[in-house]
């Protein structure tokens, strides 16, 4: 007979500390769940055209605010880190040997992204802050 032995919480290896694949994993769920309410959200903007023009194009002139411009930088922010870190995720899936090389791969897509975002946010920002100078100056 099997004497049960009881297990001490260190047995089950470190407390997780909330290192860099922690927040990867987080991100990428969260973008993802951002896409996807951004779909839903155009699905239905875009099925107002149903009751005619005036109707699509009240529902559109919501995107002439600043605010709903930001957001959609942050759609797009959303979407590149969303891609960059999927395709780290396909990588190590098909070369499990990339596991080892784990940091690096992670250090390397943030620098993707935010290499990415600096054009982005410099080419998104100039509207909308041309977009803010123009209902300032009406």
């Amino acid at each position: 007979m099997a004497i049960r032995q009881s297990k001490k919480k260190s047995d089950f290896g470190p407390v997780y500390k909330g290192h860099e694949g922690q927040w990867s994993w987080l991100l990428h769920r969260v973008t993802g769940v951002a896409i996807i309410l951004f779909l839903f959200a155009h699905v239905i903007d875009t099925a107002v055209v149903g009751w005619g023009p005036n109707a699509y194009n009240r529902v559109i002139s919501v995107y002439e605010y600043s605010f709903v411009r930001l957001l959609e930088l942050g759609l797009v922010a959303a979407v590149l880190y969303h891609a960059i870190n999927g395709t780290k995720i396909m990588l190590i899936d098909f070369f499990p040997s990339l596991t080892r090389h784990i940091r690096k791969l992670g250090i390397a897509s943030v620098s993707l992204f935010v290499a990415s975002m600096v054009p982005v946010t410099w080419i998104m920002g100039k509207g909308i802050i041309d977009l803010l100078r123009h209902k300032a100056g009406a």
